[in-house]
């Protein structure tokens, strides 16, 4: 069951958007093979806003996510974002995902 959850908000710099964009759809893959978050999305809320939403089991897995990912968001930040990603722990009321 889903009880945890991430959600990051980042402002890609105008230049950069599509850069954004490629990376997340690149991290992907990251995430799948790390297995913590049961459900990942990247979303593009705006022209040059951009979110992650991930759902965890529990807050051992989303500290986890944090601790090993947590640094390469930074690192990106400087060259790709407007600003420093905004990173809020969620708590999950109620869930629907496949199997359940």
């Amino acid at each position: 069951m889903v009880t945890k959850g991430l959600f990051i908000r980042v402002e890609a710099k105008p230049d950069k958007v599509a850069e954004v964009e490629e990376r997340f759809k690149q991290v992907v893959e990251i995430v799948r093979k790390e297995g913590k978050a049961v459900a990942w999305f990247a979303l593009r809320l705006g022209p040059t806003t951009f979110a992650i939403y991930d759902a965890f089991r529990n807050d051992a897995d989303r500290q986890a996510h944090l601790d090993v990912n947590g640094p390469a968001l930074r690192a990106a930040g400087a060259e790709l974002f407007a600003e420093e990603p905004t990173i809020q722990h969620i708590e999950v009321v109620a869930s629907l995902l496949p199997g359940q």
